[in-house]
């Protein structure tokens, strides 16, 4: 099928499930913000306590004890890190299959990381974790990509055995769960996004979360200008900390939208959940076609498909024909996209990580003395071949809450029709 023959009905809407959701009710929350001319969430004329409600409702949803709400889910994982102590002469592990902000917040902190390979999950596979972890180990970084995870259990049960802190990135799984408690209820430390892709969304912003009182503690000051506040919103200089801060706390007005998208969090993912199993039983029943292993169903939060074929010609063609068949996004969007063309969602992707590149002239870390051992890493493509071999023959389909039954059915014939021509069906 031409270019010319595509239907536009059967473009997917974008990949932005929060956005569907902004009305009046975001509309009048950053209303009474700028009414109040309270902007900054410590101190105003008359303070709305957007920012507070928000930690409120994740430490009730997660049942965990601290909450910070930060500007975006990179500030999130660099708060992360430094309050896991991570520096030089340490490693961070963490699955190839990610974002770049989960490698830079490492590399930013002076550590080094080190590559996790993926199973049929597309996250983090146990074995070779367990295979890498070594004594400069200081934490593990646990992502759970395209909104559901893998055997977290056992991931945990790893980490706790080699006494390495485990930080959960749920910025592509917020609203999902495993076996009824939520993803970033289980590591030490998780953090959140909020950016304009993700299941809710502030345009950006992040979280981070933990139990600790240290953890919790640390998580606020490194947020702040490095210290506590009192009840006055001052910052406070007596207090037990006392460090180097990153004062990248979310404003009022970001926390006043955030707070009314909370509200929608579980109807966004019901609706992408429903057309997310309706794609996997439909393309699923083509042979050749092998669904992403979902350990449970009922907890992915559903704003990704992803889909492996017998060989990477068979990925390749069937994205070409898929596309021309109206299985695509508007201009803005990347719906329906041969996974190796994921961009700096996979390792080999980032130039600056293959490059080894430095944070400053210095060539920092690769350059310092503690961090010698980066040299037996090699961040090529080839170093994780579960993961290169998954990635060759898989087609992501983004799943956004707009998306209709209708409009699945639509997507499934496309694909059923494509897979003939090929001589799949």
């Amino acid at each position: 099928m031409s270019e010319e023959q595509v239907n536009e009905e059967f473009l997917l809407p974008y990949e932005w499930p929060g956005s569907y959701f902004i009305g009046e009710e975001e509309i009048d929350a950053v209303t009474k913000v700028l009414l109040a001319r309270s902007p900054y969430r410590f101190y105003g004329h008359e303070l709305q306590h957007y920012a507070d409600k928000v930690e409120d409702f994740f430490r009730k949803r997660l049942n965990r004890k601290y909450a910070v709400l930060v500007t975006s889910g990179t500030t999130a994982l660099s708060t992360a890190m430094l309050t896991a102590d991570v520096g030089p002469g340490d490693e961070v592990l963490l699955p190839g299959y990610m974002w770049v902000a989960c490698i830079s917040a490492v590399v930013r902190c002076g550590a080094i990381p080190r590559l996790v390979d993926i199973d049929d999950t597309y996250t983090m596979d146990p074995d070779d974790l367990e295979r890498k972890i070594s004594p400069r180990t200081k934490a593990v970084l646990l992502v759970h990509m395209s909104g559901a995870c893998g055997n977290v259990e056992r991931i945990v049960e790893i980490c706790k055995k080699h006494n390495v802190l485990l930080i959960e990135d749920v910025a592509q799984a917020n609203g999902a769960s495993f076996k009824g408690k939520p993803l970033g209820s289980f590591g030490d430390i998780a953090i959140y996004s909020f950016q304009y892709n993700k299941n809710i969304t502030a345009g950006e912003g992040g979280l981070v979360v933990s139990d600790n009182d240290v953890l919790g503690a640390k998580a606020w000051a490194y947020h702040d200008v490095g210290y506590s506040r009192n009840a006055a919103g001052r910052v406070d200089m007596t207090g037990e900390i006392q460090t180097w801060g990153q004062c990248v706390h979310m404003s009022e007005v970001s926390a006043a939208v955030l707070y009314a998208q909370t509200q929608k969090l579980d109807m966004i993912t019901s609706r992408m959940r429903a057309r997310n199993h309706q794609l996997y039983q439909g393309i699923g029943a083509i042979p050749g076609a092998k669904t992403r292993r979902v350990i449970d169903p009922n907890g992915d939060s559903g704003p990704f498909c992803l889909i492996s074929w017998p060989s990477f010609e068979i990925a390749k063609a069937m994205t070409e024909k898929t596309r021309a068949g109206g299985v695509k996004p508007g201009p803005w969007g990347v719906g329906n996209i041969h996974m190796v063309d994921w961009g700096l969602h996979v390792y080999y992707n980032n130039v600056s990580l293959i490059e080894k590149r430095g944070v400053n002239s210095a060539g920092r870390p690769w350059s310092d003395p503690l961090n010698e051992f980066h040299k037996e890493i090699d961040y090529r493509k080839g170093a994780l071949p579960q993961l290169d071999d998954l990635i060759d023959r898989s087609i992501l389909i983004t799943v956004p809450p707009s998306l209709t039954e209708e409009g699945a059915n639509r997507i499934i014939d496309v694909y059923q029709q494509s897979a003939k021509e090929l001589g799949l069906a």
